[in-house]
């Protein structure tokens, strides 16, 4: 991939800064810009068929599924949009909960953003269902076996595909295969995984599959990815005058077009690149082995999991210094890597870390080596001294 080429497509990178904030919120590349502008220019108000703003709200709308079907390899009738990923997780949970009760069970990982854990355990509360809680391996990150878990009262199992904090990408197809075997729904948060890796629903077999646009070049919203049908048996509350059709009836409210076009602006751009998201995956995975193996140098620096696979995200933290100090030396130097636990909580409490967490150094499509070196160096300055 030629990386210096994509920088050219992102103004952010003007500012001269080294950014390895992007598993918070990539940056935004042209094309996405100017989509989201012409679409508010446009003048668009409602969907239709009558007025040419009609039906370009229409057009727009239905591009933007049609964009998300073919990025994650499902049917576009299927996609759902909201506010945020944790919006809509929390309004499926509470309408997949409804017919739940005592002596029905849902699992969650310690592994999970708690957008894929409270929602769930919420609704285990309200409806006096049980919590099953799945581990991870402290050290390598690794997922425990979901199938000592699983039995005929289990009902949903909840799982990462990607952690936004350790980097673990478990094996989601044999955790769907068994929660399947089991008679539950798979729910699978994948908004750390499709900014860094072809995904395909058909082959992952989750029922649902959410994600959010802004993580991958897009604007702020999220997305559940579903079978028509599967949606087709789900009730969600509504009001009484929308459409009862799916996807639009889990859509509260009137979309943001202008959100919608910069979604489809944003698959064009990765559809665009050489390679697509396999590209990306590649370079990606060699510049992680850059910096794992610079981290490895320096004296004090502590990369926290080791897992079999991984998105290109690194967790560290330095002796002596509190994530957050260590984030505004890096600052200082130009070098933009948050600190914390990035809403993982269980994760970094799992590993010892605490709700402090540490510091999350993030890959994207549009990092190059000398981001890469620059964060050695400016870590390299915090621990050995100028």
């Amino acid at each position: 991939m030629d990386v210096e080429a994509v920088r050219r497509s992102f103004p952010a990178l003007a500012s001269g800064l080294a950014r390895f904030d992007g598993p918070g919120g990539s940056l935004v590349p042209t094309p996405v810009i100017e989509a989201v502008a012409a679409a508010m220019a446009a003048g668009l108000c409602q969907r239709g068929s009558v007025s040419a703003p009609d039906r370009l709200a229409e057009e727009t709308a239905t591009g933007a599924r049609a964009a998300m079907g073919r990025l994650l390899g499902t049917d576009p009738h299927g996609i759902v949009f909201g506010r945020s990923m944790t919006a809509l997780t929390f309004d499926f949970a509470r309408t997949i909960s409804a017919g739940w009760g005592p002596g029905d069970e849902v699992v969650v990982t310690r592994l999970d953003h708690d957008a894929n854990v409270r929602p769930w355990v919420t609704a285990a509360e309200r409806t006096g269902a049980t919590v099953r809680w799945l581990g991870f391996d402290p050290v390598t990150g690794e997922l425990d076996d979901v199938g000592p878990l699983l039995s005929e009262r289990t009902r949903l199992v909840a799982v990462t595909a990607a952690s936004n904090l350790l980097s673990t990408r478990p094996d989601i197809a044999q955790v769907v295969r068994a929660t399947h075997e089991s008679g539950a729904l798979a729910y699978v948060d994948a908004v750390h995984l499709v900014p860094h890796a072809p995904v395909d629903l058909a082959a992952l077999g989750a029922d649902f599959l959410a994600c959010s646009p802004y993580k991958f070049f897009g604007p702020h919203l999220g997305v559940v990815a579903a079978s028509p049908a599967l949606l087709e048996t789900l009730r969600p509350a509504k009001l009484l005058p929308s459409s009862d059709a799916v996807p639009e009836r889990f859509e509260l409210g009137t979309l943001p077009y202008e959100l919608l076009a910069g979604v489809s602006a944003a698959v064009a751009f990765i559809e665009a690149l050489p390679g697509g998201m396999a590209a990306v995956e590649e370079h990606e995975a060699r510049l992680l082995g850059r910096l794992l193996d610079g981290l490895s140098g320096l004296p004090g620096v502590t990369v926290h999991s080791r897992p079999a696979r991984r998105t290109p995200t690194a967790l560290l933290t330095v002796d002596g210094m509190a994530p957050a100090e260590v984030q505004r030396a890096l600052a200082a130097e130009g070098v933009v890597a948050p600190a914390g636990s990035f809403y993982a909580v269980e994760a970094s409490r799992h590993v010892g870390l605490g709700d402090e967490g540490g510091l999350r150094a993030g890959l994207a499509a549009y990092t190059n080596d000398a981001d890469v070196d620059r964060l050695l160096a400016a870590l390299g300055s915090v621990t050995l001294g100028p």
